[in-house]
């Protein structure tokens, strides 16, 4: 494989532009609520050790996603990415499980020295209909792709989300967030648990949330992360809802049938039990 440092095409080669694990710890969220669900847009098994993916164009500019089974190779490339280091990703040919046409994220960057990304044509000598190749979520409307990347986004950015909510005011509604952002809306800490008062969506979510620890759910549905030394990082969903909280505070909640809006969860008397109980059965990444 080629790195997008190269100026000479090269049919043969994938120049490679990012690339993602897809593990049942760590997966683009936008592909799914779990980590079976994510492979099974990729049309892969879901095994337990999971996968990176590798995303390009050959010589000829077409998108292609490789997906390859050295995920230690993949997660040291994203993590030197990530500080700024070069890193030449060129996984082994016995490595590579299958190569997808198309790209599954968007991506905002291409290959110098290749034709603009675009879709592979189909192969004329493939047997029976062709595989249609990858294509990002649309998350120009609010849906479940965009709900799970918003849930992301605040588990990333949790100081500044957390700034938005007064806890002298019991979590009422709180100051708008940012434009680009979902609107921040309170939801108060006496109603975080199980009174009437409380916002209808929200008492599903955590009743949905408690069967969890009597039902697990499928491999990736409940994430943990480091936040502190003393606390860590959730992120779980469910048809219709995603949630991302920190163990030692509040919970977020984003709902589909809530466009761009974001419903705080005080700590009330049942909400730090019920963080426990899903952080005990959560993932975590390696």
């Amino acid at each position: 494989m080629a790195t997008p440092n190269d100026t000479v095409a090269d049919d043969d080669a994938l120049y490679v532009l990012t690339a993602a694990l897809l593990t049942p710890a760590q997966f683009p969220t936008a592909l799914g609520d779990d980590y079976p669900a994510a492979c099974a847009v990729l049309g892969i098994e879901p095994y337990a050790e999971g996968y990176g993916l590798v995303l390009g164009q050959d010589g000829a500019g077409a998108r292609w996603t490789v997906v390859v089974e050295d995920v230690s190779l993949v997660a040291v490339a994203i993590a030197a990415w990530d500080c700024g280091m070069e890193y030449d990703l060129s996984p082994d040919d016995r490595s590579v499980v299958c190569a997808l046409p198309g790209w599954p994220l968007p991506l905002a960057v291409a290959a110098p020295g290749v034709a603009a990304p675009h879709d592979p044509a189909p192969d004329p000598e493939a047997e029976g209909a062709d595989r249609a190749p990858l294509s990002p979520p649309d998350t120009e409307t609010w849906g479940p792709a965009q709900r799970r990347m918003g849930a992301d986004e605040i588990a990333h950015q949790w100081a500044a989300w957390r700034q938005q909510i007064d806890d002298a005011t019991d979590f009422a509604p709180a100051s708008a967030a940012p434009d680009s952002h979902p609107e921040v809306k309170g939801e108060s800490e006496a109603d975080s648990g199980t009174s009437s008062g409380a916002h209808p969506g929200v008492r599903r979510v955590l009743a949905e949330a408690r069967e969890y620890v009597d039902s697990p759910p499928p491999p990736g549905r409940v994430r943990s992360s480091f936040a502190t030394e003393d606390a860590r990082m959730l992120r779980a969903d469910g048809p219709g809802w995603s949630l991302v909280a920190r163990t030692d505070d509040i919970a977020f909640v984003l709902l589909d049938e809530e466009p761009g809006e974001v419903l705080p969860v005080g700590r009330g008397a049942e909400l730090p039990g019920l963080l426990s109980a899903l952080d005990a059965l959560a993932v975590r990444p390696a």
